[in-house]
């Protein structure tokens, strides 16, 4: 995949054929699909300034992303997770493997 991004590697050796595009604000994609029957893979990429500077690829997993908000507190130099604010931003579709049991993964944006 880095060869696509980077442009080392021809485009044609990679068939990208997403079900499903979701932006999370303006630093953040989720790109979701499939690669015949057997294969489910989430895409997350993180993006500055339009261009793509991180990339996550997720394989057979259910994914969910979560928003944490942190919290300054006095005395604690590295804020705290306040819990009532989590919300799922985003969640895995793959309607096509609804029966299969696939791993779960909670990424903590």
């Amino acid at each position: 995949m880095m060869g696509i991004l980077t442009g080392e590697a021809p485009h044609t050796k990679f068939k990208f054929e997403p079900r499903s595009i979701t932006a999370i604000g303006d630093e953040m994609v989720i790109v979701e699909g499939y690669e015949g029957a057997n294969v489910y893979w989430v895409h997350v990429w993180a993006l500055k300034d339009g261009l793509i500077t991180r990339f996550r690829e997720y394989f057979n997993t259910w994914l969910t992303v979560k928003e944490l908000r942190v919290r300054p507190v006095v005395g604690w130099p590295l804020g705290r997770v306040e819990k009532e604010k989590r919300s799922t931003v985003w969640r895995s579709q793959p309607r096509d493997l609804f029966r299969r049991s696939l791993p779960g993964l909670m990424l903590a944006i």
